[in-house]
């Protein structure tokens, strides 16, 4: 067919009408003609021409241009679109390199094959619109719930109507005991969009803890307004949840608030988790008020916080054991999902077996090391020694408020314990030597003995090799893997070494050595926690290098 004046309005017309069908902009439409008239043209004047295409917006007129393009001389390559800066001196009066020739050519008559393809094309342009269009309206939506309707199953997974898209709720997203039938209406939460070849991928969840988020921020205008705040939520889907919410009102009882009138709100919720129960939890910047809340409904008689290995101690009654740990460990687990926590649960009976354990331990301690009486050992526990260095250097006057003990008991405590400490550190010295530690190593300052035979086992048996260990390999640390905390067991954890002194002691073994400016080590030591650490971080990672 030809494009004449009868048909031109018919252009901006289709255009329109399709941009209306599939909402998106016309002049994408009237671009994507444009483009398959200039490829139905190149078939007619030749592919190695350029030919372009401009369609007027307001009569709908096609004008066919064909462009030349002035090159250097060596860059010469297309006869058809290019020509020389001597060639176009006839059509320009100062031709410069980069300056276009643009002729119009008559219009060409489209057969049946070229008005195939145009349709082809403007197609697909207008499919790569749409998914773009579609892509953008969802990407913004991500974080919120849609309603949708369920138009089919595949392999398990439920294809969601939702509108202007399809989105896939993924068997592993969906709550266990869910069945879901075509035209079934069904309440998701929009946890990803991926721009892919074959348009864009909606993924939806009903598991994820952000869904249950949501619908309480539907049924509780006090969360929408954000007088009240969700901090964190757990999940067993389909069984039991744990939500932990604050008030910035003091007027408001957050708990009472998301449950609602005769629990109304908390069962609009749990009516759409098909019967899910639900904790309510009053969160508390306090970690072990806010784990003995978490652990609802058991009853906590202790908590014990170790705050580096970022892992918590629960003792509870005997009797509330089972309580506290759930069935199948469902209520632990997901106080430790709401809290972050690695919680350890223990009985009082548990936990005074092990206190009469470590109190037996360090009793024998004293009376192997001190030779003394089981009685004068337990006095010293009692008192709270655990260590011999805690007797050897401590002030004399607290061993003297013992009862029964004199300033002749005390001195002679004092002086066995230290005798003690030189020969375990003369032999931890010997059995270094002996494995290989050299002088440089022994003589830096801030290592003890022991310390030093650990290191040499190792290998590290030269301030060389102490100075290219990370500081986690030397205090040990927590690494994430799978969303799992794994430990890592440092050199010198044993004897109690934080990372803060691990990083201290490497980078000072680095500025003896002469690895680092003693400026910037000073700076570093200067600033506060966070510069010290980001500081050691990037020493630490030098170091690796190094060793690498």
């Amino acid at each position: 067919m030809a494009i004449t004046s009868a048909n031109q309005l018919e252009l901006l017309q289709t255009a329109e009408a399709v941009a209306r069908e599939k909402m998106i902009d016309p002049d994408l439409v009237v671009q994507a003609m444009e483009e398959s008239l200039a490829r139905a043209a190149k078939s007619r004047y030749g592919a190695d021409m350029d030919i372009r295409v401009a369609i007027d917006r307001k009569t709908g007129r096609a004008t066919f241009t064909r462009v030349r393009t002035v090159v250097a001389d060596e860059e010469l390559e297309n006869y058809h679109a290019e020509l020389t800066v001597e060639q176009a001196k006839p059509y320009l009066d100062d031709p410069q390199i980069g300056d276009e020739i643009r002729d119009e050519v008559p219009p060409v008559e489209l057969g049946r094959i070229a008005a195939q393809s145009a349709k082809q094309v403007i197609l697909q342009k207008v499919r790569e619109a749409e998914r773009d269009r579609q892509y953008e309206e969802f990407h913004d939506r991500v974080g919120t719930i849609i309603n949708g309707v369920v138009k089919r199953e595949e392999y398990g997974n439920i294809i969601v109507d939702i509108g202007r898209g399809e989105g896939i709720l993924r068997r592993n997203e969906k709550i266990g005991r869910e069945a879901y039938r075509n035209g079934d209406r069904i309440r998701c939460y929009i946890k990803d969009v991926r721009r892919e070849t074959r348009g864009p991928q909606i993924f939806l969840s009903r598991t994820a803890p952000e869904f249950m988020a949501e619908l309480f921020k539907m049924e509780v205008p006090e969360i929408y307004d954000g007088i009240i705040e969700i901090k964190a939520v757990a999940r067993d889907p389909g069984s039991r949840a744990k939500i932990a919410v604050i008030s910035y009102d003091s007027g408001i009882d957050p708990v009472g608030a998301c449950v609602g009138m005769r629990g109304s709100r908390v069962q609009a919720v749990v009516n759409e988790l098909q019967g899910e129960k639900i904790d309510i939890i009053p969160w508390n910047e306090d970690q072990a008020t806010f784990l003995v809340n978490a652990l609802q409904p058991a009853e906590v008689s202790k908590v014990v916080i170790d705050e580096e290995a970022a892992k918590i101690e629960v003792v509870v009654p005997d009797e509330q054991l089972s309580l506290a740990i759930g069935r199948r460990g469902q209520n632990v687990r997901l106080a430790s999902q709401l809290t972050g926590l690695d919680i350890d649960i223990l009985t009082e009976a548990d936990e005074s077996a092990r206190r009469q354990a470590e109190f037996a331990e360090r009793s024998a301690l004293f009376m192997e090391a001190l030779d003394i009486d089981e009685m004068m050992a337990q006095l010293l526990v009692a008192e709270g020694f655990t260590a011999l260095e805690e007797v050897a250097y401590i002030d004399q006057d607290e061993l003297l408020a013992i009862d029964g003990f004199d300033e002749d008991t005390a001195e002679e405590l004092q002086a066995r314990a230290r005798d003690r400490l030189e020969a375990i550190n003369q032999a931890a010295l010997d059995a270094a030597r002996a494995l290989g530690a050299e002088d440089s190593l022994i003589g830096f300052e801030g290592l003890t003995p022991q310390m030093i035979e650990a290191l040499a086992k190792d290998g590290v048996k030269t301030l060389e090799d102490f100075a290219t260990c990370a500081d986690w390999e030397l205090a040990g640390g927590w690494t994430t893997v799978d969303g799992e905390r794994v430990k890592d067991d440092g050199l010198l954890e044993p004897f109690d070494m934080s990372l803060e002194e691990a990083q201290h002691l490497v980078m000072t073994a680095r500025v003896l050595l002469g690895w680092v400016d003693p400026t910037e080590f000073e700076d570093a030591e200067g600033e506060d926690g966070a510069g010290e650490g980001a500081d050691a971080e990037a020493l630490t990672t030098e170091g690796d290098a190094e060793r690498a």
